[in-house]
C-alpha cells in the first residue's frame, strides 16, 4: 500500500486570510465517483480543518460533532478514518463535505490572540477513498466547491453560526445533483504539520435537556428560555413562519439580579465582537423547520430569543455536546447536598471536555494546563480517558519550545509562555501520564514522552536558584489575593514532585542512570525546601513575608508531596488542622490548596476536618455555590466570572479514593491489587460507589446501622484484596463478594 495521502492534495474554496478578512460562507464541496465492483474493504481518510462533516450518498458518515479535535495546526492536524464497506454502493457514488472555521480559522480579536495564528487560513480539506489497498478517490482539483453559496453564512468559534436555509442546495451530497455552477475546488496549501490519526473519540451530542420559558422574563421583543443546568453545546430550534423571518439566540450562563434577562457581563469582554455566542437561524417558510448549528458551541444555561418577522417557537432544547467518552463511575450518598457537589463537579468536567479539556466553555474554551492537571484525577477515577489524553498530550509536546518551556494553554499562538504557566500548570505534562499509568497500566504516553518531560526538567534547572523555583502561577484564586500562597512554595513543590515523579518514570521505562540522577535532584530539592521555607513548630512560609504564616496551602504544599521530613509532618498536619478548626473550616485556599488540604488532612487522620470543608455551607466554600444556584463549579469564591470552571473539582476524586475507600497504588497499576479503606464522617450515613476499573468492576456500599458500620463489597474475579475498616481492622477478600461489620 503507497503512503497515506501521497497522491492527495489540500483543497479549498480559494482566497488568502489576512488581519481583517472577513468570514467567508461555509464552502461545500462534492465528488462523484463511479465503482464497477464493491470492494470487500473500504475506508476513507479525512481532514477537514478547522471542524468538517463528510457524507456519502446524501448521509452522514458518522454521528461526531465539532471534527477533528483542535492542534497545534502548524505542527500536527488529525485526520479522521472511518470503515465504508456496507455503505458504498456499486456504480456511481457522492462525497460530499462542508467545512467550518472552527479553530483553524479564528477571525475575531481576542485576549489570546488567535486570529494572529501563523497557521490561520480559510477552512480546506484532504481526503483519500482505499478500496482493498489502493486509492480510488483523493482531494484534487477535480473536485466541485459551492463557493459563496450554501446556507451557513458565518461561523466563528467563539461567537456563533448564521444559518440561511433559504439557501439550502437540496441534494447538493447525493447522486443526480446539478453541479455544473459550481467552480472546481483550488489546490492549496496544507497547515504545515504532520497528519496523525485521531484515536480520541468525537464529540457528539450526548444528551438533550428541554428548555422551558423564564417567567417573568425578559421585555415582549424577546423570551428566555432555561435548559436547568449549565451545559456545552447548543440549541436545537423547530419553529414555524414565513420565508425570511430571523431567530436569534444569545446564550448565557446567568439571569440577571430580577431574572428579567440573561446576564454576560463577566464574559464578554473577552472577545472584541457583539456576536458573543450567538447564532442565527433564517427560515425558508416551509412549515415546520428544525435546525442546530454545527461548527459552533457554547456554555450556557439560558438562552434569549429573539425573533424578527412572523415566526413562532414550537419546541426547543439544550443539544448537551462533549467528547464521547465512556462514563465509569457512579456515585450516590445518604447526603443529597454530597451528592449535588459530585454531581456539579461531573458537569463541570464534561463541559470543559470539548476535544480538549478546557477551563471554560465559552469566553476562553482554552485548554489551560493547570486547570487539566487539577482535575485530571476526578476524570481518571469517573471516566475513560486514556485515548483523549494521549492525543491531547500530543498537542501539548508540539506546543513545547526547544528549551523546553511550555505555555500556559494548549494549543496557543504563543500566548501564554511567559505569563500564566509555571510549574504548577506546565506539570500537567510530566503527572498526568504518570496518573494515567498508576489508574490504567499503560505506559505509552510516558514512552513516547520521556524525551520532551527530561527538556522540560533541564529547562527547569536553568530557571532555579539553589533549587528554588519562584516563577509562574500558583495557589491561582484564592479567597484573597493579596494573600496567595507565595508561588516559591507553591513552584518548588511542583519541581521536586516533577522530580520525583521522573526518577520512577526512568526506573519503570528501565533508564536506570536517569533514575539515579533524578532521585539526586528530588532529595537536593526537598533539602532546599526544607531549609528555604520550614519556620520550626510544623510551619512553612517564607521568612520575609511573616503575615502569611497562617497559610494553609503553604503547610499543605510540603505534607502533599512529602517535602516535610517524617519527624516533623505530625506538628505541620496539626497546624493545618487547627487553623481550619477556628477559622469555622472556611475554604481559605485556591486551585492548588483545593486539591492538596482535603487529602493530606484525611491522611494524616483529620477526616472529620476534611469533610467539614466540604460541606461546610458559609462563605467561602463549595456548598456555598450551591446554595446560591450553582449546577457547576465557579470559577471565584465570590461568584464573579465564570460559573463552568473545573479547577476545584478534585473534590469528586477525594469523595471517591477517601468516602468510597477506591485507593490508587502505584505499586499495584491499574489497580491489579486493590486496597479498599473507607472513610465514613460522623455526618454521613450511607455511600454507594460503583467503578469499572482497569482490572474489573468495584462496588463499595457502606452504611451506619445501630451504631454498626457495614460493607458490603464487590470486586473483580482474581484481583487481591485488603480491606481496612474504619476501626482499623484488617481483612483479605477473595470472593468476588463479601460482607464487613464494625463498631463505630
Amino acid at each position: 500500500m503507497a503512503e497515506l495521502f501521497a497522491n492527495c492534495k489540500w483543497i479549498g474554496a480559494g482566497g488568502a486570510v489576512g488581519r481583517t478578512s472577513p468570514v467567508k460562507p461555509a464552502p461545500f464541496f462534492r465528488k462523484s465517483f463511479i465503482l464497477d465492483t464493491l470492494p470487500r474493504k473500504a475506508e476513507v481518510f479525512f481532514c477537514g480543518l478547522g471542524y468538517s462533516e463528510l457524507y456519502l450518498n446524501g448521509e452522514k458518515v458518522d454521528d461526531g460533532v465539532l471534527q477533528p479535535v483542535v492542534t497545534q495546526y502548524d505542527k500536527r492536524s488529525r485526520y479522521l478514518r472511518y470503515d465504508l464497506t456496507a455503505k458504498l454502493r456499486k456504480g456511481e457514488n457522492v462525497f460530499g463535505v462542508i467545512l467550518g472555521n472552527g479553530w483553524y480559522n479564528c477571525s475575531t480579536e481576542n485576549t489570546w490572540y488567535f486570529e494572529r495564528a501563523a497557521w490561520r487560513d480559510y477552512p480546506k480539506m484532504i481526503l483519500e477513498l482505499d478500496c482493498d489497498g489502493v486509492a480510488v478517490v483523493v482531494s484534487d482539483s477535480g473536485w466541485k466547491c459551492s463557493g459563496v453559496e450554501g446556507p451557513i453564512r458565518f461561523d466563528a468559534l467563539r461567537e456563533g453560526e448564521i444559518y440561511d436555509a433559504r439557501l439550502e442546495m437540496p441534494g447538493w451530497n447525493c447522486v443526480g445533483f446539478d453541479d455544473s455552477g459550481w467552480k472546481r475546488a483550488r489546490i492549496v496549501p496544507g497547515p504545515g504539520g504532520i497528519l496523525t490519526e485521531q484515536i480520541m473519540p468525537a464529540c457528539k451530542v450526548m444528551q438533550r435537556l428541554p428548555a422551558v420559558k423564564v417567567v417573568p422574563g425578559p421585555p415582549k421583543d424577546a423570551v428566555v428560555y432555561d435548559v436547568g443546568q449549565i451545559i456545552t453545546g447548543w440549541v436545537n430550534v423547530k419553529v414555524q413562519g414565513e420565508a425570511g423571518a430571523k431567530v436569534k439566540f444569545i446564550y448565557s450562563e446567568l439571569m440577571d439580579h430580577y431574572q428579567c434577562n440573561i446576564d454576560r457581563k463577566d464574559l464578554e469582554p473577552y472577545v472584541t465582537s457583539d456576536r458573543f455566542q450567538t447564532d442565527e437561524y433564517i427560515l425558508k417558510g416551509a412549515g415546520i423547520e428544525e435546525w442546530e448549528p454545527r461548527f459552533v458551541y457554547h456554555g450556557f444555561r439560558y438562552v434569549r430569543v429573539e425573533i424578527e418577522g412572523v415566526a413562532e417557537i414550537k419546541e426547543i432544547s439544550g443539544c448537551v455536546v462533549h467528547t464521547d467518552f465512556e462514563f465509569l463511575t457512579e456515585f450516590e450518598s445518604s447526603d443529597p447536598v454530597l451528592n449535588k457537589l459530585h454531581e456539579n463537579t461531573h458537569w463541570s468536567f464534561i463541559d470543559n471536555f470539548t476535544g480538549i479539556p478546557t477551563d471554560c466553555p465559552h469566553r476562553e474554551k482554552n485548554g489551560w494546563t493547570g486547570d487539566a492537571l487539577m482535575a485530571a484525577e476526578m476524570g481518571l477515577f469517573h471516566y475513560d480517558l486514556e485515548s483523549s489524553y494521549y492525543d491531547w498530550l500530543q498537542t501539548m509536546g508540539d506546543a513545547q519550545r526547544p528549551s523546553g518551556q511550555f505555555p500556559a494553554i494548549i494549543p496557543s499562538n504563543g500566548w501564554g509562555f511567559n505569563w500564566g504557566n509555571g510549574p504548577a500548570w506546565d506539570s500537567a505534562f510530566l503527572l498526568i501520564p504518570w496518573y494515567i499509568y498508576v489508574y490504567t497500566g499503560k505506559t505509552r504516553i510516558l514512552e513516547e514522552n520521556y524525551d520532551r518531560m527530561k527538556q522540560y526538567m533541564k529547562y527547569l534547572s536553568t530557571m532555579a536558584t539553589d533549587h528554588i523555583l519562584s516563577f509562574g502561577l500558583g495557589d491561582w484564586c484564592p479567597v484573597d489575593l493579596q494573600r496567595m500562597t507565595d508561588t516559591r512554595i507553591t513552584s518548588t513543590g511542583y519541581y521536586y514532585a516533577d522530580a520525583v515523579m521522573m526518577k520512577k518514570t526512568a526506573a519503570l521505562l528501565g533508564k536506570t542512570e536517569d533514575a539515579a540522577a533524578f532521585a539526586e535532584l528530588a532529595e537536593s530539592i526537598k533539602k532546599a525546601f526544607h531549609e528555604a521555607f520550614y519556620r520550626g513548630e510544623g510551619l512553612y512560609g517564607c521568612a520575609d513575608t511573616p503575615e502569611r504564616d497562617d497559610d494553609v496551602t503553604a503547610l499543605a504544599t510540603a505534607l502533599y508531596w512529602g517535602l516535610c521530613p517524617e519527624s516533623e509532618s505530625a506538628k505541620t498536619a496539626k497546624r493545618l488542622n487547627d487553623l481550619f478548626v477556628a477559622r469555622n473550616y472556611k475554604s481559605d485556599f485556591g486551585i492548588l490548596g483545593s486539591k492538596y488540604i482535603l487529602r493530606v488532612l484525611s491522611d494524616y487522620g483529620y477526616g472529620e476536618t476534611a469533610y467539614r470543608i466540604l460541606m461546610q455551607p458559609a462563605y467561602p466554600g463549595w456548598v456555598n455555590w450551591i446554595n446560591h444556584g450553582a449546577t457547576t463549579l465557579w470559577e471565584q469564591w465570590k461568584g464573579f466570572s465564570s460559573h463552568c470552571h473545573i479547577m476545584y473539582g478534585d473534590i469528586a476524586a477525594w469523595m471517591i479514593q477517601y468516602l468510597g475507600g477506591i485507593v490508587p497504588d502505584e505499586t499495584a497499576p491499574g489497580f491489579s491489587a486493590l486496597t479498599i479503606k473507607p472513610f465514613a464522617p460522623q455526618e454521613l450515613d450511607s455511600l454507594r460507589v460503583s467503578s469499572k476499573l482497569a482490572s474489573g468492576k468495584v462496588t463499595v456500599d457502606w452504611k451506619k446501622e445501630n451504631g454498626k458500620f457495614r460493607l458490603a463489597l464487590t470486586i473483580p474475579a482474581g484481583v487481591p484484596c485488603r480491606v481496612v475498616l474504619p476501626n482499623g481492622s484488617t481483612f483479605l477478600q477473595k470472593d468476588l463478594f463479601a460482607e464487613y461489620e464494625c463498631s463505630l
